[in-house]
């Protein structure tokens, strides 16, 4: 399949990252962020986030709820165990290298799962929302900020010709909704709640499913 990418590429990607990803996509993806930890918080509780990265998103989160934060760069990793030790991010239960395809929590563990900038940097991203199904509670959502592909017009061009030089920075810019609403539609437990348009110029969108 010609959008694939695999976990070599992705880890070798995010261990280049890791020693810049704030200063290059603090600003542009905080927006998207915020609107993220809001919508989690609406629910509370438990919450799972995968693919912290670097944890820039953790001190953002109200005390009064307990975080899991799992990525699979260990580089970017570190610099989240820092952060939480550094600023004494007491709500962060625990910060731990996983495949976000086969996490290691049992069943109707979370109350929220939040995936930012996450779906389309994954190998399988059907495989990955099945597991955050997986280890959701029933009545829990499914809180997803990412680029989504446009469906035509030049930015499509644009996005068809950049997506070989992109994967192996790790990412699909081509990623179609259709693939989210695909898998949606084979699960009889899920449902989409909302699609928004997020900042910069609406090429990312906050969706979030619920659990049934």
């Amino acid at each position: 399949m010609a959008e694939e990418i695999d976990k070599a590429t992705i880890a070798k990607a995010y261990a280049r990252w890791a020693p810049v990803y704030d200063l290059v996509f603090g600003k542009v993806f905080d927006a998207g962020r915020k609107a993220a930890i809001v919508a989690a918080e609406k629910i509370g509780g438990r919450i799972l986030e995968v693919g912290v990265g670097t944890g820039i998103s953790l001190p953002d989160y109200s005390r009064a709820n307990r975080l899991c934060a799992v990525d699979y760069s260990e580089p970017m990793l570190r610099k989240a165990q820092e952060r939480v030790v550094e600023q004494k991010l007491t709500h962060v239960e625990a910060v731990a290298v996983m495949d976000a395809a086969r996490l290691g929590f049992a069943d109707n563990s979370f109350d929220v799962v939040v995936a930012q900038y996450v779906i389309t940097a994954v190998p399988d991203p059907e495989a990955t929302l099945d597991d955050f199904v997986r280890v959701l509670k029933p009545g829990g959502e499914i809180v997803l900020v990412n680029h989504i592909g446009a469906e035509d017009g030049f930015r499509r061009i644009f996005e068809l010709g950049f997506a070989p030089i992109a994967r192996r920075l790790g990412w699909r810019p081509e990623f179609p909704w259709g693939r989210l609403t695909s898998w949606a539609a084979k699960h009889a437990n899920v449902t989409m709640i909302e699609r928004r348009p997020m900042p910069p110029l609406g090429h990312f969108s906050l969706i979030r499913f619920g659990k049934r």
